[in-house]
């Protein structure tokens, strides 16, 4: 295969697909989407039977525990995904609304119309079911999409693609809308980035050497975050059912999420009754802890801490804590170590808590409650096409506004400028 003419012909007929999807309707668009998540439900077994391939090629390759478990389609997950497709049907449709109409002196009015992006590139590891998610959102935002998934879920991906293609035909709309790279020859995603003509946006989700390579060799603007370092700090007025609870979730419920907690903050005040019961229950799970040097004293068995251990996405169950002394030094041990990401203090001092959401600088920022919610479904976007760390056009999860821009409109009767 001639990599740089497949994915030249891809761009070409995305970029087609994307002027028919900015004038789709809403009542096209929801169609395609209900028809996509029937034709996910009818297809389970086959969708079952290519993840089960790509399993075995993935543990025959050596792929460890936590890419495993993103790589694995479950019932439960494959339920989500026709949850997701429904959901954001459900969500109101973006495109074409207009705000701030004004009246100029001139007579003229001005506001601003929300419009598609156009096509956008996405490049993602592992979790095949970031493909139904992106086509979603894409397509409900009037979009058109050329997703490249990971060598290692090539067979998952493509029997998806299988359903997507039965939506968008069973509503009128042009398959082409949402394109699913087949080849796993990584000269594609060198070609997808560099397509300026074709492609007006790219996300990457995946492993921080992916998103690094991305952001640098790209030619078109990039959404993306680097790292998930994300924090919970156990303030010295949380609740101490939350606080044991909160930081159990954010760091067990899965291990190789980017909104996995990485690294424990412990008041002084409370750490000597917390900590002991805290270290029980994480190993009895299997977690190992990495700790500052007061950590240590009240927790002697556990490793030490190093320099690297705040600065580390574990993305495994290893979890570096430490002692402060107060929230001022947690907020500064968050700003100078967190990944901008999710970060979240357990407290019941209303003060403290309105202090950390303001100070803390953070995609994301969470009062008496797990970081595992930095989620675009758990938000209420439906699905999320990735979450941001950057601070210009989206932050945090990216969901349907995300994935659209502002043009100004006018409105005149005959006015001349003079």
């Amino acid at each position: 295969m001639n990599v740089e003419a497949y994915m030249t012909e891809l761009g070409e007929r995305a970029r087609a697909a994307s002027r028919v999807m900015a004038r789709a309707d809403t009542a096209s668009k929801n169609r395609a989407l209900a028809a996509m998540a029937d034709a996910i439900d009818a297809n389970r077994a086959v969708l079952a039977e290519a993840n089960a391939q790509d399993m075995q090629n993935g543990r025959e390759k050596g792929l460890d525990a936590a890419m495993l478990d993103r790589l694995e389609l479950t019932p439960a997950r494959i339920d989500g995904m026709i949850e997701g497709l429904r959901q954001v049907a459900a969500l109101p449709d973006p495109i074409g609304g207009i705000r701030d109409m004004n009246y100029r002196p001139s007579g003229i009015q001005v506001g601003k119309m929300r419009v598609p992006l156009g096509v956008i590139g996405i490049i993602y590891e592992s979790r095949p079911n970031v493909t139904c998610e992106a086509a979603s959102l894409c397509l409900k935002s009037g979009n058109a999409t050329i997703l490249r998934g990971g060598s290692e879920a090539i067979h998952s991906n493509q029997a998806i693609a299988v359903c997507i293609r039965q939506g968008l035909e069973a509503a009128g709309l042009p398959q082409e809308a949402v394109q699913v790279v087949e080849t796993t020859d990584r000269e594609a995603v060198g070609r997808l980035i560099a397509m300026p003509e074709y492609v007006d946006v790219i996300v990457p989700r995946g492993g921080k050497g992916l998103i690094e390579r991305i952001s640098t060799d790209a030619r078109v603007p990039v959404i993306k975050h680097l790292d998930g370092i994300c924090h919970v700090f156990i303030d010295a007025e949380a609740d101490r059912s939350k606080a044991l609870n909160i930081a159990i979730n954010a760091k067990t419920h899965r291990y190789g999420t980017c909104n996995t907690m990485e690294t424990l903050l412990v008041d002084t005040a409370v750490a000597a009754e917390l900590l002991p019961e805290l270290a029980e229950h994480y190993g009895q799970l299997g977690v190992e802890l990495r700790g500052c040097d007061q950590t240590r004293a009240l927790l002697p068995g556990i490793k030490a801490a190093t320099a690297e251990d705040w600065d580390t996405e574990y993305l495994a169950p290893i979890l570096a804590v430490k002692v402060v002394a107060g929230m001022a030094e947690a907020i500064e041990h968050i700003n100078r170590h967190g990944s901008h990401h999710t970060d979240a203090i357990i407290t019941e001092n209303y003060t403290k808590a309105r202090a950390f959401l303001r100070e803390v600088d953070s995609s994301s920022v969470m009062v008496n409650a797990s970081t595992r919610f930095a989620d675009g479904f758990e938000y209420g976007l439906g699905a999320e096409i990735g979450i941001s760390t950057d601070k210009i056009h989206a932050r945090g999860p990216v969901g349907l506004e995300g994935l659209t821009s502002e043009k100004y409109v006018v409105l005149g009767d005959g006015q001349v400028r003079v």
